[in-house]
């Protein structure tokens, strides 16, 4: 179809067909008799019996549209930017985080909180890490300027609270370690390379 035929309005206006709707009726009498016929007709039948129909398929065969929340969740995309998570390294299961602050200081609507200490040995390790998601606004700044892929987005979407401000702890967000097998790698720098089961063999520093 060329652009002239596009802009002009009455193309294709022969296929639709033109249905006799009758007058409006103006007095309430008029009104009145108009829905007692139209309820009276066989439309209102063939709709009822198509709804008893689609309910009794639901409730005695299964046959369902729906999803039974929150038993059942649809999957979201792989780029959906939801609640964040916190990786730990498969090898050791210590959490990956190094302490920087980038994502701190990359935050937008400063929403994340976090402190360092130094152990015994004079390694930064972190001590204290708090996500309001009262303020996040998903952005997903802090899981692009992360060096290590320690903080990412999962896919928890539930974001409702009886609170205000709601927060989130380090220890919230980090993955359980009887889950750690299971953890969902992304690619990226600081994700674990596809021979890393040789390499810890030899060297958990060979990587």
């Amino acid at each position: 179809m060329s652009l002239e035929q596009f802009k002009n309005r009455n193309v294709g206006q022969q296929q639709y067909r033109m249905l006799d709707l009758g007058k409006t009726p103006e007095t309430g009498w008029g009104r009145f008799k108009q829905v007692l016929g139209r309820s009276l007709k066989v439309e209102l039948l063939i709709g009822l019996g198509v709804t008893f129909g689609v309910m009794i398929r639901t409730l005695f065969r299964g046959e369902t549209h729906t999803i039974r929340y929150p038993f059942e969740k649809i999957p979201i995309s792989r780029r959906y930017r939801a609640i964040h998570e916190m990786k730990r390294l498969l090898e050791s299961g210590h959490y990956r985080c190094i302490g920087c602050g980038l994502c701190e200081k990359i935050c937008i609507s400063n929403c994340i909180t976090m402190d360092t200490r130094y152990d015994e040995n004079q390694r930064k390790e972190v001590s204290e890490y708090s996500i309001n998601f009262g303020r996040c606004i998903f952005c997903g700044y802090c899981a692009e300027v992360c060096p290590e892929l320690a903080i990412v987005h999962g896919d928890r979407y539930e974001t409702a609270s009886e609170q205000r401000a709601s927060f989130s702890l380090f220890e919230d967000m980090l993955t359980p370690i009887d889950k750690l097998k299971s953890q969902q790698e992304y690619p990226g720098f600081g994700a674990v390379s596809p021979n890393a089961d040789e390499n810890i063999k030899k060297t958990p520093l060979a990587y």
